[in-house]
């Protein structure tokens, strides 16, 4: 199943959406972070479309959720509110819930993708493909924690990712690479390459479930076809909370979606 199947909601015509998480979007047995906000994301601009007449061509431009608890893999219900509905930018609210109770609760802007050029862009020096010795996160298995690998191709750049040879103290950034099976990156997906990585604090030997508590996702332009290159690197880790931003960039080199959030590693 392709990545807009799988991330599809279906409106019940009042404002709700359902959908369903696969087991294979999740993280050990826990859905993704990023593929939530996707959902999220559809539902909102769905909802946007429907409250500003003759709107067309929109686009999530950016999204702010807080992780209130980790759903199950299964059904779930979104429900949207339109805070406000303008030409240039619509707000909406989305609620992701579970057995009526609230797991993601999610702001979303909804506009239309600028199309020009930018005027000024400061990016990290990241190779178009991956290199030859790149990882394929699909052959780590990790006991089947990291089921994204089998779902869409993911290269992780050995340099820099101490942690697989057992080597403590590189750090704290790492580089990637991922695409979609069977279609191009849309900005759905790029919510999902701005949350794709492994905890970089495993640079510290910090393994274990590290959840998400907030994360702002901007989107910036709508990606070409083929890799998106991912850099996320951490600013600070302050006992179990640490930070991680993403900058996601596509295969013409344009910026698609900053990522910033506040997440818990395990005690080191």
């Amino acid at each position: 199943m392709t990545f807009s199947a799988a991330s599809a909601v279906r409106p019940l015509g009042d404002g709700t959406y359902t959908a369903s998480l696969p087991g294979e979007w999740t993280i050990g047995p826990k859905p993704h972070g990023g593929f939530l906000l996707a959902l999220a994301a559809r539902a909102a601009v769905h909802a946007a479309e429907g409250a500003v007449p003759g709107a067309e061509a929109l686009s999530p431009l950016a999204v702010s959720a807080q992780f209130l608890r980790a759903p199950e893999v299964g059904p779930v219900l979104l429900r949207t509110d339109v805070r406000k509905a303008g030409r240039t930018a619509t707000v909406v609210n989305c609620v992701l819930e579970q057995r009526g109770r609230p797991c993601v609760e999610t702001s979303v802007t909804v506009g239309r993708m600028p199309a020009q050029t930018p005027d000024y862009a400061d990016l990290p020096d990241v190779p178009a493909a991956p290199p030859a010795d790149a990882v394929d996160l699909a052959t780590l298995g990790a006991g089947g924690v990291y089921k994204l690998g089998a779902v869409c191709d993911v290269r992780l750049a050995a340099e820099g990712a101490g942690f697989l040879t057992g080597k403590i103290g590189d750090p704290l950034s790492l580089t990637l690479w991922v695409r979609p099976f069977g279609e191009r990156p849309d900005p759905y997906f790029a919510l999902v390459a701005g949350d794709i990585s492994m905890p970089v604090t495993f640079n510290l030997g910090r393994f274990g479930w590290s959840p998400t508590v907030q994360l702002t996702a901007l989107l910036r332009a709508e990606p070409a076809s083929g890799w998106l290159r991912v850099r996320v690197s951490s600013s600070a880790v302050h006992g179990q909370w640490f930070d991680e931003d993403f900058v996601v960039i596509d295969a013409a080199g344009r910026l698609v979606c900053q990522a910033r959030q506040l997440a818990l590693t395990p005690a080191g």
